[in-house]
């Protein structure tokens, strides 16, 4: 684009010059599969990555019932390798003052298991999901959202409390991890539940971000989504998915009751995550493209 902007320029007569002989032999130096890319890449503006993410909400709401349910399964089951690694790094690292710094980065690798094999996941889809809705608000799509966000959520919790259960009664028989496992567990439980609701509304924030950067990432979605879901660990956020496994371990492993997990933690946690994601997030992205968005269909 910006090598078309240029050319059409040099035609106009409008550029000095010294920079069309410039504009020249920097075009030179690219072929023009490049030069395709270049544009390609130029093109990418707000309003092209809400509609990669507008359509991939619109597929995600239209997938059957039983896909959508294995898939969250798998997500819940996957999120449980954010924990584990989590603790494993927390065992083997020295207790020093930088520990955190280096045993949050196992937080990531969930996460990068969940969305980079396409599996789904509750706090992503709070924002696929909003986005098609608010281009077309109706009540059809009210029930579609529901339907969507109910058997994720569903799915994902089904698996978390096997991935809890799990590491609660130690089938890789790995104590020492076991016991790391829950320790972060017990402080993943310690703050307040005003604590837990802004602290998940961040989190919710957070990985909305996650989807929004996805489509102009390409060959960067492995550091993306590392770090996004790093500072999830390292500011000690509420995420309702990772977060169910280590409610779920300290359950089974009796040190947390039932009634006290869902208020204390699950209610404020997940409320928090739907406002960072959808009420926040979405929100605010489709408000800086709705103009451009009544623009284009005006101009159709």
């Amino acid at each position: 684009m910006a090598a078309s902007s240029r050319t059409e320029e040099q035609a106009n007569g409008k550029m000095p010059a010294d920079e069309r002989s410039s504009a020249d032999r920097d075009d030179k130096h690219l072929s023009s599969k490049e030069k395709r890319e270049v544009d390609d890449r130029l093109q990418l503006r707000p309003v092209a990555v809400y509609e990669i993410v507008r359509k991939e909400g619109d597929s995600e709401l239209a997938r059957p019932a039983s896909s959508l349910l294995w898939s969250g399964f798998a997500a819940g089951l996957s999120i449980g390798f954010s924990v584990f690694t989590q603790a494993t790094l927390r065992h083997y690292l020295p207790d020093a003052d930088w520990r955190p710094l280096v045993e949050c980065w196992g937080y990531a690798v969930g996460f990068l298991i969940v969305i980079l094999a396409r599996q789904q996941l509750f706090t992503e889809i709070t924002l696929t999901a909003m986005l098609p809705f608010l281009a077309k608000p109706n009540a059809k799509g009210v029930w579609a959202i529901a339907r969507l966000w109910s058997l994720v959520f569903a799915a994902n919790l089904a698996g978390t409390l096997v991935f809890g259960a799990a590491v609660a009664f130690d089938i890789l028989h790995m104590p020492e991890v076991r016991a790391a496992a829950l320790e972060i567990a017990r402080e993943a439980m310690e703050p307040s539940r005003g604590y837990m609701f802004l602290r998940a509304i961040a989190a919710g924030w957070l990985i909305a971000t996650v989807v929004w950067l996805l489509p102009s990432a390409e060959s960067s979605r492995f550091p993306v989504i590392a770090l996004l879901t790093y500072l999830i660990a390292l500011f000690h956020l509420s995420h309702i998915v990772a977060g169910s496994v280590e409610a779920a371990s300290l359950i089974f492993s009796g040190e947390l009751h039932v009634g006290r997990a869902i208020t204390h933690f699950y209610l404020p946690t997940l409320f928090g995550n739907v406002i960072g994601g959808s009420a926040l997030f979405a929100l605010i992205s489709y408000a800086q493209i709705a103009e451009e968005l009544e623009t284009a269909a005006e101009e159709k």
